[in-house]
């Protein structure tokens, strides 16, 4: 149910820089969302329906930019795509790694009439 507290604070955000941009209506909220940061898409597009009621991002639509999983070998610093579940480096099979994307999670633009 995390989901519903992310929506709060995107719509919270967008309603905030729609006001300072002098805007009468939010028509998109453009967000990113990595596979590793366990928000659900559609979760966030039900909350946000019910919360933007009344307000004038009530029509707003809500898209979506998934970010893979992307890793780097701390050994040979190899950046690769982990294939099955597999986090071990596909060069020196190294299982030590750094997350470099996919846990991702922000607003990317908001777009206002």
């Amino acid at each position: 149910m995390h989901e519903a507290s992310i929506t709060e604070s995107i719509l919270s955000l967008a309603l905030s820089k729609a006001q300072e941009a002098g805007a009468k209506k939010i028509t998109r909220v453009n967000l990113v969302l990595g596979e590793l940061s366990g928000v659900v898409g559609e979760c966030l597009q039900m909350y946000f329906e019910v919360l933007a009621q009344n307000t004038i991002a009530a029509s707003a639509v809500l898209s979506f930019e998934t970010k893979p999983t992307t890793l780097k070998c701390r050994k040979c610093a190899k950046v690769f795509l982990p294939a099955d579940h597999n986090w071990a480096c596909p060069d020196c099979r190294e299982a030590n790694v750094e997350i470099i994307s996919g846990r991702e999670c922000h607003i990317e633009s908001i777009e206002v009439d």
